[in-house]
């Protein structure tokens, strides 16, 4: 039996025979839209097969993905297009029914009011004031030692910051592994160490210089600049940094 093809922006696909579709779960797992979203992220989906993840679903006769192509393909492959239809107009097609309409124009919206809105901007973390004025509030009142790593781009922008541990009134354990996994999970190019001192003592230990030193060694190895570690109390901070340690 002859397939029918059809085209969306530059892809073209094959769709399977009307009276034998494949599912998706049928599919190989390499051309699953979850899983190919999974393992290559989302800008590698087509517009169909992101709408087909929403939808969940298509009918007895096509794929979801198959479905959101003939759909696409009556609005000329234009999302805004697809946007200005109504509930009952996606509802006249074979596998849409009032959830899967809706479902389909709330993205839409989002999608346009995303375009509305501004980047959020990042908080620039580039010296030890930035980061104690940014962590003191979070560490003024502990009874215990945190330890924190703040996550930045090359820009010293901050991505976010990461609780490594917690312990005693007096040091808290951490694993210089886990800090230079947390930075490459989150791309970051720049990190700060902070940890704080509950008995509001300034003067790092030897435990806290031995720490350093192995922060430090550990990001010239990965190539992710140490900006500083910087130890807070209640009222003042110690910077690595700002002492010629770093």
């Amino acid at each position: 039996m002859k397939k029918e093809s059809q085209k969306e922006g530059n892809h073209t696909y094959q769709l399977s025979p009307v009276h034998s579709p494949l599912k998706i779960s049928d599919w190989s797992e390499e051309d699953r839209p979850r899983e190919k979203l999974m393992r290559l992220g989302a800008e590698a989906l087509t517009n169909a097969e992101l709408l087909a993840i929403l939808i969940g679903s298509g009918s007895t006769r096509e794929s979801a993905v198959a479905l959101m192509q003939r759909i696409l393909g009556d609005c000329k492959n234009n999302l805004n297009t697809l946007g200005k239809m109504s509930i009952g107009e996606l509802c006249r097609y074979n596998g849409i029914g009032e959830a899967k309409a809706i479902t389909v124009l709330a993205a839409c919206e989002l999608g346009k009011r995303r375009q509305l809105e501004k980047a959020q901007e990042r908080q620039s973390i580039d010296s030890a004031v930035a980061v104690y004025e940014l962590m003191h509030p979070l560490m003024q009142d502990l009874a215990t030692e945190e330890a924190w790593v703040l996550l930045m781009n090359q820009s010293c922008k901050l991505i976010r910051q990461v609780r490594i541990s917690r312990g005693g009134i007096s040091e808290t354990a951490v694993d210089v592994r886990i800090i230079i996994k947390e930075a490459l999970m989150a791309n970051a190019t720049v990190i700060a160490f902070c940890h704080n001192h509950p008995s509001n003592n300034l003067r790092p230990s030897r435990d806290d210089d031995r720490l350093t030193e192995r922060i430090h060694k550990a990001c010239d190895l990965m190539r992710i600049h140490l900006l500083d570690h910087v130890i807070v109390t209640d009222g003042a901070y110690y910077s690595y940094r700002e002492q010629g340690r770093l």
